[in-house]
């Protein structure tokens, strides 16, 4: 009975295991110049909406934003020294997604760790639930509660009496 629970146990991990490894390998990225240039305005907020992206905005300083990013891949600049620029104009609220390095890094790691710790902390309770003994009441305790409904006065209303 132990062997199978154990091999569901063991499925689950794997099973998580292998979602995470699929979220974090690097698919190769964009391969044209236009994608990259698509994929990093993506990942840059405009400086003059609420909530869009450079590459959803059709604002003004989103189509200057979306321009120079083009340039900067023409001249062979890669996407952090681009971000590192905008950054350094706009101020880091202009990135979308968070350095996944240092203390940004825990933006990515943190919510993993809580679902992990949350799913152990669950396991853990349904465990412990298991390992306890079912509670029986023995002969004394049944003859207490005769005893009590015997001597229990009934209620003026007809109703059987409360404990």
């Amino acid at each position: 009975m132990r062997r199978p629970r154990v091999i569901g146990w063991l499925a689950m991990a794997v099973v998580l295991v292998v979602a995470l490894a699929a979220g974090v390998v690097d698919d190769g990225g964009p391969s044209t110049p236009e994608e990259r240039a698509r994929s990093l305005a993506e990942t840059v907020a405009c400086p003059a909406c609420d909530g869009q992206s450079v590459a959803e905005s059709d604002a003004a300083a989103s189509r200057g934003i979306r321009t120079l990013i083009a340039e900067r891949i023409d001249e062979g600049a890669s996407d952090d020294a681009i971000r590192d620029e905008l950054v350094a104009t706009w101020g880091e609220s202009i990135l979308l997604t968070p350095d996944s390095s240092g203390v940004g890094g825990l933006v990515w790691v943190l919510p993993v760790v809580a679902l992990v710790l949350a799913l152990a902390g669950v396991a853990y309770v349904f465990w412990r639930w298991r390992g306890t003994a079912a509670v029986h009441a023995s002969d004394g305790d049944r003859s207490l509660v005769d005893r009590a409904l015997a001597t229990a006065t009934p209620r003026e209303d007809g109703q059987e009496p409360r404990s």
